[in-house]
């Protein structure tokens, strides 16, 4: 067995799930939900790095340094010219994996959160330099963004570095989040969203973007109308048709429902807790895909760090 290094301290990190795009933000909206998966990091006296995994992906995801958690610290160390030392890890996991909440984003911001603490006092690494390692690392800000700074963000790209802004999330906003059993790979989901659009469907996005934000932040009643999407959603719907078709059926009962990030997770954005229960009595039963659904309170830390 691994032995921690005595006297060495303990790295806490707690990271959010996120749901990106939100219907009109493609690559831009993102949210962050209070479903987390945790991290604890030592340093050992042996060489090398040892991962434990409870809860999602344990026995599947590697327990060496191509666990995502370790090599993106190993990452954020070669970066900055430091040689690793010896690590413990645990992850505890709960957000699902390739499902649209989020989870290769939680990992990454876990690491370089992980990696950060490791190296204070040594490397002045920002809260900037976090988001841009991540974005890096992960490919584009959306998910990114949240799991960081908490809260619904707005992110783009601007002269090579990730930027975002965070208006705030109205007291009234609920989240619940419908997850099957089967998994979307964002890498295949982005093969299917065309280069180009139709002007009147980009048109569409753009206002519907516009409204969205004063609807998360000022008036949770507008965000059916907010929610409607043609830049994304219609074109990934033959991989996950019963996602699909749940997006629709709640649509239908008046919910503000979503493809989560590039799915399969749905999720519906509801005006107060009451509207929440109600659209959480829609999970699908006696079908053949299996259904989690879960009310979840938008997260407004973010990724957070405690050293014992």
């Amino acid at each position: 067995m691994t032995q921690a290094t005595p006297g060495s301290r303990t790295i806490c990190v707690r990271v959010p799930a996120t749901s990106a795009n939100l219907g009109p933000g493609y690559d831009t909206f993102g949210l962050a939900l209070e479903l987390f998966d945790e991290l604890s990091v030592e340093r050992t006296e042996q060489p090398g790095v040892v991962v434990e995994v409870a809860g999602i992906g344990a026995g599947h995801v590697p327990t060496d340094e191509r666990n995502l958690v370790a090599a993106t610290i190993a990452r954020v160390f070669a970066h900055y010219g430091q040689p690793l030392p010896g690590l413990r890890l645990v992850c505890h996991n709960v957000i699902p994996h390739s499902s649209g909440l989020g989870s290769s984003a939680a990992a990454i911001v876990a690491g370089i959160s992980a990696a950060r603490a490791l190296l204070s006092g040594i490397v002045d690494i920002t809260l900037d330099d976090v988001f841009a390692l991540a974005t890096e690392y992960e490919g584009h800000p959306d998910n990114a963004a949240p799991a960081i700074f908490g809260g619904f963000t707005v992110s783009w790209m601007q002269d090579g570095r990730p930027m975002m802004v965070q208006p705030r999330v109205h007291e009234r906003v609920h989240a619940v989040a419908f997850t099957p059993d089967f998994a979307s790979p964002t890498a295949v989901a982005r093969t299917l969203v065309p280069q180009t659009y139709p002007k009147p469907d980009a048109l569409a996005n753009v206002a519907r973007a516009a409204v969205f934000v004063h609807a998360i932040s000022a008036d949770p009643n507008m965000l059916f109308a907010a929610t409607e999407d043609k830049l994304h959603q219609p074109y990934r719907a033959a991989i996950m048709r019963p996602s699909a078709d749940l997006v629709a059926d709640l649509r239908a009962a008046g919910f503000a429902a979503v493809i989560s990030g590039a799915g399969a997770t749905v999720l519906a954005l509801c005006d107060g807790a009451d509207a929440a229960a109600a659209a959480s009595a829609m999970v699908p039963s006696g079908t053949a895909t299996r259904w989690v659904a879960r009310e979840l309170k938008i997260d407004t830390k973010g990724a957070t760090v405690d050293i014992r």
